[in-house]
């Protein structure tokens, strides 16, 4: 009976035991489980972190390409900036050094220039006295740098135009009304004068005896007329006219002097 009571009683407290150790399996499966869950949502979390990295690692990665193909176009383009500045300040040297040759030179000619005014000018008043003193002798008028003679005699306009050719000049060109009205009050006054001018090639193509054409006119009024085949022209107090050229006439000799 005591055996029986003391089998019982071992019986019960490992039976016991058993329970405590089933319900402390319990917790500790509970807890894996709980701990299992946790590891589960933690690694898929992980692996999307995982994916996000690397598509971020993608994108880096090209991003990274694309900044390094940049930078060797950036790094070429550098570069050839470089030896084109290299160029330019090259060129910019030699054109402060021509610039600085060109101011030199520009500045000597400038002061020789000057010079070479006062001489020119100072060489005109001598060249125009000298040639209004040499022109009073022999019955030429200076007047402008160029001298002009009136003739005595009465001639034809061709004989005028040999009169003329024969003292190294030429019957007069008026070119503008103040060598007009030089003609008028100081060499013929009322008389009237041939002229360098005449249509005897083509009737109303008046030209000058250097060839010119008649650009510039001072014919008197209801002139020229053409009448009597009138194809040299004269000079009177008026202005001019045409009259046949084998007319009778003084006429003025124009020699130019070069200047």
């Amino acid at each position: 009976m005591f055996t029986l009571c003391h089998a019982q009683e071992r019986q019960l407290t490992n039976n016991t035991n058993l329970t405590e150790e089933r319900i402390q399996l319990q917790i500790s499966n509970t807890n894996l489980t709980i701990e299992r869950d946790q590891l589960q949502t933690r690694n898929t979390n992980l692996t999307r972190e995982r994916d996000q990295l690397q598509t971020r690692n993608t994108d880096l990665t090209r991003e990274r390409d694309q900044l390094q193909l940049r930078n060797t176009d950036l790094t070429r383009e550098r570069d050839q900036l470089q030896i084109r500045n290299t160029d330019l300040t090259r060129e910019r040297d030699q054109l402060q050094i021509r610039n600085t040759g060109l101011t030199n030179e520009r500045d000597w000619l400038s002061s020789n220039n000057l010079v070479l005014i006062k001489q020119r000018d100072q060489l005109n008043k001598e060249k125009n006295e000298l040639l209004k003193s040499l022109s009073e002798k022999d019955g030429w008028t200076y007047y402008k740098s160029n001298l002009y003679l009136l003739s005595s005699e009465m001639m034809s306009w061709t004989e005028s135009r040999r009169y003329c050719t024969e003292r190294g000049a030429d019957l007069i060109i008026i070119n503008n009304r103040e060598e007009q009205n030089f003609v008028i009050w100081k060499m013929s006054a009322d008389v009237r004068v041939w002229i360098g001018l005449n249509d005897i090639d083509v009737e109303n193509m008046w030209k000058w005896v250097d060839g010119s054409t008649l650009t510039t006119s001072f014919w008197a009024s209801n002139e020229p007329t053409g009448q009597r085949r009138e194809n040299c022209a004269l000079t009177l107090g008026l202005g001019w006219a045409d009259y046949p050229c084998n007319d009778y006439f003084q006429c003025i000799c124009e020699k130019r002097i070069l200047n």
